[in-house]
């Protein structure tokens, strides 16, 4: 089986990516640092906050979901058709 995506560092690297600090990913959530850090450290999280936050930092975190699905859907066609 694949390893989990872990959507807390992809989410975080992105904000690094941007320069962004997490004070100001704080303010745009309307929450504290200390929950973005539970973020961080999440492999799962709520779809409407991946949203709110995919939204916030301009880049679809949904992708990587989608990119893992269709490769085992890819596969799965070639073994059994």
């Amino acid at each position: 089986m694949a390893e989990p995506i872990n959507i807390g560092k992809a989410i975080h690297d992105e904000l690094l990516r941007q320069e962004r600090t997490v004070a100001w990913l704080a303010r745009k959530l309307g929450t504290n640092r200390m929950a973005c850090y539970r973020i961080f450290d999440s492999y799962s999280i709520d779809t409407l906050l991946l949203e709110r936050i995919s939204i916030i930092l301009n880049f679809d975190f949904f992708i990587l979901y989608s990119n893992r699905l269709n490769n085992k859907n890819d596969m799965w066609q070639m073994c059994y058709t």
